[in-house]
């Protein structure tokens, strides 16, 4: 049951990622992130990580796709020019990608000892997580999310009709 649960949503998360990358609309690109979000938190899931997928659901398909959605309408993005892209991105980039997936299948066919995986001697409990996370990784929490607000506020500044016509006019 577990195999095919983890099928049908590494699938779904595959197809959310394509979508995302395929898609001609910013609002439909950031409802495919939720899905892929959602896909993950399932993952999650299915590997016991109860606080992962509910810090999943709960921050990243939550708080942080509310703000992309906010800033992605505030922007009003209209239509993009469609261009066929460079010849130099064209040029390197399938190569690159490539050697990428190489690199990647080779380590994997060589690698020793992979899905031997086993827990430590203890588990570690929800309080002894949120301890760690809310006393020694507070500063680091904080600091995130004033970056997260100083970005809304640029969005809004850059964002503003008329911003460069008033400047102008004085």
């Amino acid at each position: 049951m577990h195999l095919i649960l983890f099928i049908i949503f590494a699938g779904l998360c595959l197809a959310g990622a394509l979508n995302l990358l395929l898609q001609k609309h910013p609002i439909n690109s950031a409802l495919s992130l939720v899905v892929v979000m959602t896909s993950l938190a399932v993952l999650y899931l299915l590997l016991g990580a109860e606080f992962l997928a509910a810090a999943q659901i709960i921050v990243y398909a939550g708080a942080i796709m509310v703000l992309f959605t906010f800033v992605i309408m505030l922007l009003n993005a209209g239509r993009e020019e469609r261009t066929l892209g460079s010849r130099a991105a064209i040029a390197v980039g399938f190569p690159a990608v490539a050697v990428i997936l190489a690199v990647i299948a080779t380590v994997l066919v060589k690698a020793q000892g992979l899905g031997a995986a086993s827990l430590s001697d203890g588990v570690t409990s929800t309080e002894d997580l949120s301890r760690v996370l809310f006393h020694e990784l507070l500063l680091p929490f904080e600091v995130t999310s004033v970056l997260i607000l100083i970005a809304i506020l640029g969005a809004v500044a850059l964002a503003r009709k008329g911003h460069g016509e008033q400047e102008a006019g004085k």
